[in-house]
């Protein structure tokens, strides 16, 4: 591992507030490193008179923080000893009353006796840097931390659990196997034999069997071809996997009074956009996100698309084209119970670029639209009642087809949404493409190998192999302070 210089001393022992400041039952604040538990002895008294340095791993404590015989808060003191612990180095928690005087007061005292406050994310840089996990790993965490949905949730887990790390591990593991091959074959090419283990497909999976064998370029070409399947299967996923991770951008327009705002209020389930018989009640963008069938959606409720009568509109009417420039998919909402109009039309034109489901709303009402007209322009079309909360369900399922062209599930194994580990696959997939091409074209083992060794790389950047300072910085300054 290239642990290059580092601004700050990775020894010292750090702290931080690892709980949002606010009011709640519980706030904690987290310390790390080899002089935990003597701070924890200066500030912390137990129940039973016991200081915390002679507390057993993994235990709790009830008792205070005191400062100068002061007592500032009821805690409960958590130990956990290197180096079975998340940094694995000895780490204290202190769970307090969570409110922004006792978890200040309590970190400042904490700071005092000989901590300093963690810079961000640091305390999982250093679950990195001491070898508890692996750099997938640990930007696995923030995709926890920051997952909107369900199904965002599950992926980080089975990230942070190792997932992604396992299928890389056991690609450069056969990538390793073949270089070998074709390294003994460089450096011996006058023996027949060359004293390396033979490839084998086992339970579906490229596996390695004990055994001597000759250089075999057809098998070494299976195996390559497989790895470049592998990798383009992961590169196929993540393009869809990323939605789960950033969610897509979702922008209702329309005429004013067609119910925009009662649609929006119909996908929240709740009251959010004011309703009203008013055209232009909408003045500006409003957005929410919310979690359809598992996919985080930004739902933008625009102002209705008209030629501005004052200043006013005509912001409002720049904002809302602006978003729908923006948006990923647009909801364009008809008024079913009028006629279309040519502000209707005109709209549906400007929209010939842009992913769309067309919404014809307010069918409680008489319906007086040309619907016809509307199904030879747009492939999707569906009939809802926002104010009766009818067919919202079809729109839904509308907007995940759509998403997703019904091939895409959350239950696939492997879903990467990093952007970073994407790159660096594409990449890695690219040299395996071109050492399979070299292999084909019979061009010398130095080529093929070559190929080989800077794909490996690559998937060395992902799991941190190989890392600079800057990479880190840049990773770990996404995190809070606490984490």
């Amino acid at each position: 591992m290239n642990s290059e210089m580092i601004k700050y001393d990775i020894n010292d022992t750090i702290a931080a507030i690892s709980t949002p400041i606010g009011e709640a039952g519980i706030g904690i604040v987290r310390i790390s490193g080899k002089d935990a538990l003597s701070v924890a002895n200066r500030i912390f008294v137990s129940k039973d008179g016991k200081n915390p340095s002679n507390f057993k791993t993994y235990t709790t404590h009830y008792g205070w923080i005191v400062e100068k015989s002061e007592i500032i808060d009821e805690v409960i003191l958590t130990v956990m000893r290197a180096p079975k612990s998340y940094t694995k180095e000895d780490i204290v928690e202190i769970n307090c009353h969570s409110g922004i005087v006792a978890l200040r007061r309590i970190l400042d005292l904490v700071l005092e006796n000989g901590a300093r406050l963690a810079e961000p994310g640091e305390f999982t840089k250093r679950a990195f840097l001491n070898g508890r996990i692996d750099l997938a790993q640990a930007e696995a965490v923030l995709d926890i931390i920051r997952a909107k949905t369900d199904s965002a949730l599950k992926i980080g887990a089975q990230q942070l659990k190792g997932a992604l790390s396992k299928q890389i591990n056991q690609i450069r593991r056969i990538l390793l196997d073949i270089l070998s091959v074709l390294e003994a074959n460089i450096d011996f090419p006058e023996e027949e034999i060359s004293p390396v283990r033979n490839f084998a497909q086992q339970d579906g999976n490229i596996g390695i069997s004990n055994g001597i064998s000759a250089l075999d370029s057809e098998d070494i070409a299976g195996k390559l071809e497989h790895i470049n399947k592998e990798l383009k299967a992961i590169l196929d996923n993540s393009k869809t996997a990323r939605i789960f991770r950033e969610g897509i951008q979702v922008v209702i327009c329309g005429k004013p009074n067609v119910g925009k705002s009662s649609l929006l209020n119909a996908l929240l389930r709740q009251e959010r956009s004011i309703v009203t018989p008013v055209a232009g009640t909408t003045r500006d963008t409003i957005e929410e996100v919310i979690d359809i069938r598992g996919i985080p959606i930004r739902i933008v409720d625009t102002a209705g698309i008209i030629e501005p009568r004052d200043l006013i509109e005509k912001k409002a009417v720049q904002h809302s084209r602006r978003q729908i420039s923006l948006a990923d998919l647009v909801i364009l909402l008809f008024d079913g119970s009028r006629r279309l109009s040519k502000d209707d039309a005109l709209l549906a034109r400007k929209l010939k670029k842009k992913s769309v489901i067309a919404v014809i709303n307010k069918i409680d009402l008489k319906q007086k639209i040309e619907k016809d007209e509307i199904l030879k322009r747009f492939k999707y079309v569906i009939d809802i009642s926002a104010k009766k909360f009818k067919n919202i369900n079809l729109l839904e399922d509308a907007v995940v087809n759509l998403v997703y062209n019904g091939k895409v599930k959350s239950s696939e194994p492997i879903l990467v949404t990093n952007l970073r580990h994407i790159e660096a696959i594409k990449e890695a997939q690219k040299l395996v493409a071109e050492a399979l091409n070299s292999l084909d074209n019979r061009l010398s083992p130095e080529f093929v190998a070559q190929g080989i060794k800077d794909a490996l790389l690559y998937l060395d950047d992902i799991l941190g192999r190989r890392f600079s300072e800057d990479l880190l910085d840049k990773i770990f300054s996404e995190f809070c302070i606490g984490k």
